[in-house]
């Protein structure tokens, strides 16, 4: 196992559509515990373009970090070597020739949420994509994270990583039960693949609902990685 010190970073991939700013109120939280955390931003064309953005983050720290996937963010950090512990949050953990849209799951609400343009991108729609994303989260912040969102390039659903780093990575699943927008059964089934896992009754971005829970799985994760353990 690769030896980590207590404060080894953190990197927050996110989700699809989503950005930087979804992981603000988890981000200053984590650094009032004296974490470093890196937010990259991704959409940068495609899965494999978008792992190797993170891969040079993760090659230029001092340290392996442990990284947490959000939901297509864990297709990200599946496809990642050099971590400490992987931490999937409503993430696809995603196995050999497998791609989100294979695993499926996608909630009818999600569905009738998204917009499609004709070259392939799609956003999600404002006056639903609230009620969808952040329902468990204060209208003010729901509100912020929906103005947050952006567009979505075409091909990213049927895009297979090319390693699988859960084989051989310590990896953490946490379980939004209460998800509106991704099948927390099929979450479930994809959690079993992991070394652990967790299940709370939060919707699909506990980062803005819950951030002070997300913040002690990741302090537990460190620390348990600085034991050893």
């Amino acid at each position: 196992m690769t030896s980590v010190a207590p404060s080894a970073p953190v990197v927050l991939v996110p989700g699809r559509w989503h950005t930087p700013h979804h992981f603000g109120p988890l981000r200053a939280v984590l650094r009032q515990h004296g974490v470093t955390v890196h937010t990259p931003w991704l959409q940068r064309g495609s899965l494999a373009a978008d792992t190797a953005h993170v891969q040079r983050l993760v090659d230029a720290l001092p340290e392996p970090p442990v990284v947490l996937g959000h939901s297509y963010g864990g297709s990200v950090a599946t496809g990642l070597h050099g971590v400490a512990h992987l931490v999937y949050v409503a993430g696809f953990v995603l196995a050999e020739g497998e791609s989100t849209a294979d695993m499926g799951g996608t909630s009818a609400l999600l569905a009738a949420a998204v917009a499609e343009s004709h070259d392939g991108t799609t956003r999600l729609l404002p006056e639903r994509a609230a009620d969808v994303l952040y329902h468990d989260s204060p209208d003010d912040l729901a509100a912020r994270a929906v103005s947050w969102l952006r567009p979505q390039g075409p091909g990213y659903g049927r895009a297979r990583p090319v390693r699988h780093a859960w084989r051989e990575t310590p990896s953490t699943y946490l379980v939004c039960g209460s998800d509106r927008a991704l099948d927390p059964e099929m979450q479930r089934a994809m959690a079993a693949r992991c070394t652990g896992r967790h299940e709370w009754p939060v919707g699909h971005c506990p980062m803005l609902s819950r951030p002070d829970l997300v913040t002690g799985l990741l302090l537990g994760v460190n620390a348990r990685r600085a034991d050893g353990g």
